[in-house]
């Protein structure tokens, strides 16, 4: 399954619920979408995310239906390690 790193800018601060985070992996799961996890910025104002999907389309889809910004998305098709090595996703 393709990877994709998300960049999501919010207007306010984020505070994110359990609650919150269940009706996210629900609505993904119906769009085949899964969420590995996400980086906050110090100010809470964006995330970076980690995603397993079938296309960038389908997290632009899910997204949409939980209320959610997607302001970048990029595949992901490799990992780089501090000594130059990589490997394949």
């Amino acid at each position: 399954m393709p990877v994709f790193m998300i960049e999501r800018r919010y207007v306010d601060d984020l505070d994110l619920t359990a609650d919150d985070a269940d009706g996210v992996n629900r609505i993904n799961a119906d769009e085949g979408v899964e969420w590995l996890y996400s980086f906050l910025s110090a100010d809470k104002r964006k995330t970076y995310c980690l995603y397993e999907a079938p296309s960038a389309e389908a997290i632009r889809r899910a997204a949409a239906r939980a209320g959610l910004p997607a302001n970048v998305i990029v595949e992901m098709t490799a990992t780089m390690r501090p000594d130059g090595s990589m490997a394949p996703l």
